[in-house]
Order: C-alpha cells, then structure tokens, then sequence
C-alpha cells in the first residue's frame, strides 16, 4: 500500500516533470520541484477538492459538468502561487496545464498499474 502511494507521487512528479514540454506557459524548475509540487497537488485534491466541489455544485450542475475544468484550474494555480520554482502564467494556463497534467498522470498510472480483470464464467447446474 505505501509503496503504491509512493510510486504514485513519483509518477505525478514525473508528469509535472513532463508537462512544461507540453504547455510553455507552465514551468518546473526541478525534479525537487516537482516531487513537492506533486505532494501538494495531491493534499489539497484529497482535503480541498471535495469540498470546493460540493461548494459548487449548482454550478457544476448548470453548466453539465464543465465548472469542474475550472476548479481543477484555479486549484492548480493555487498550488502554483505557493511552490516555488513551480510556476503558471495565467488562469487559462492552469486550465489547460491541469487537464494536460490529469492526463499525463493518468496514462502513466494505467501503464504501471495494469489492472487485470478476470471474467469467472459458472456454467448453469441443473
């Protein structure tokens, strides 16, 4: 279990690592950077996240779901204003800089944690 939480923060670091390749206007300086930048991604989605959504949710619900692109932004952006050496040059930026990061994250996670479904097939007894 721990050694799941710790290569997740690794990958999250490596996809802040990565994401300046993808959006110039967001900047990591370091891997150091990235390591406490991806911690502090990953507390305040797990602690603030929730309850700045449930805040929103008329929103959320009006506009179909699409809010939520902004909450992820401004709460990356916030992340952003307190690390240094992590930076991102406007709102839209943390926009498109969170969505981008999610994915990346995402796909690295699905390629290291490959989850195996198995299909049990009982064949009817009469």
């Amino acid at each position: 279990m721990a050694l799941n939480l710790l290569l997740v923060w690794l990958i999250n670091a490596l996809a802040l690592l990565a994401l300046p390749y993808l959006v110039p206007s967001v900047q990591v300086d370091s891997f150091y950077t990235a390591l406490v930048a991806a911690l502090l991604l990953g507390f305040v989605n797990t602690l603030i996240r929730p309850l700045i959504v449930l805040l929103t949710l008329p929103v959320t619900v009006l506009t179909l779901g699409l809010f939520i692109f902004v909450v992820n932004g401004l709460l990356f952006w916030f992340v952003a204003s307190f690390v240094k050496g992590f930076s991102v040059a406007g709102f839209w930026s943390a926009v498109l800089g969170a969505i981008v990061y999610a994915l990346i994250s995402w796909a690295a996670s699905a390629l290291v944690f490959r989850r195996r479904i198995v299909v049990v097939r009982r064949d009817e007894i009469r």
